[in-house]
């Protein structure tokens, strides 16, 4: 049975990796898939998929673009949700910041440098005319539990997170949310390593075959709005909501939002190079 290693977020996005799993039916397949949570996020992840602790990553897109650009020896498969994500602009339940314009300079709670949180605070920068240089500050809290003790005391003064992800905090009044900041782009894609595609081809046809199975159907599950609202300790209101808001996809990104994204990173001097679509993608 072949064994393969894949990381991801433990969040709703993921929730048909979790299904498959315990239907078996990767091991029907004779294929020991292993599920890695990566509490950090994007940043863990890269490093994981660079090391070789993970075969595969399901990744936030701008997160693995740059990282990829930067000598991460993976390519992008396949896009895994079609839609952006759209990220919560959270302070301090009691910070003195009532607005996006309050924040202007004061430090971001990031889970690493090249994570999601990191990218997208250039982003909301951009969206709001700041000065990259001078208006963007950063403190490193390695994951949400770290961005509530940072916020919480002070370390840092606003974060960025999947909105409905910390819902529960915002209604818990921990957090308060000042403002949304979609992705311009679709928000996941499954990356994969190089060595990992040229040695396995079939038996990741196999993984993404039954992966895009289950997305592709996801929504037409019963209860599964129920189900996810358990696991994952939401409201069912604003699961209904989230799920009326994603698309997952099973095919490839196309060459033009790629170049988009691209475009965008290198304008913000988050990439110092643009490259090949042939030199981030893979198709399978």
């Amino acid at each position: 049975m072949k064994k393969v290693n894949i990381g991801g977020v433990p969040e709703h996005f993921n929730l048909a990796w979790y299904l498959t799993l315990k239907n078996g039916e990767y091991k029907d397949e004779n294929i020991n898939l292993r599920w890695h949570d990566y509490y950090g996020g994007t940043g863990a992840m890269t490093k994981a998929l660079r090391s070789g602790e993970i075969d595969m990553a399901v990744i936030l897109t701008e997160g693995i673009v740059k990282d990829i650009i930067e000598g991460n020896p993976s390519k992008i498969v396949q896009t895994f949700v079609e839609t952006p994500l759209i990220w919560g602009i959270h302070v301090a339940a009691d910070s003195k910041f009532k607005t996006v314009k309050d924040i202007k300079g004061s430090r971001a709670a990031i889970s690493r440098y090249g994570s999601g949180s990191h990218l997208m605070a250039y982003i909301n920068a951009k969206n709001n005319n700041w000065d990259l240089e001078k208006d963007l500050n950063f403190e490193v809290i390695k994951n949400l539990d770290g961005a509530i003790k940072g916020l919480t005391e002070g370390d840092a003064d606003y974060f960025m997170w999947e909105k409905f992800t910390t819902k529960p905090i915002v209604d818990e009044g921990v957090f308060r949310r000042i403002d949304n900041c979609p992705s311009p782009w679709p928000c996941f894609v499954i990356a994969v390593r190089q060595d990992f595609i040229d040695q396995n081809a079939t038996e990741l046809k196999t993984i993404l075959d039954i992966i895009n199975g289950t997305t592709s159907e996801f929504k037409s599950i019963p209860s599964i709005d129920k189900t996810i609202a358990n696991r994952y300790e939401q409201e069912l209101d604003d699961v209904q909501e989230w799920l009326s808001l994603t698309e997952w996809s099973q095919t490839i990104m196309d060459k033009k939002t790629l170049d988009n994204v691209q475009n965008q990173l290198f304008d913000l001097n988050i990439i110092e190079k643009k490259v090949a679509y042939s030199d981030l993608i893979h198709k399978i």
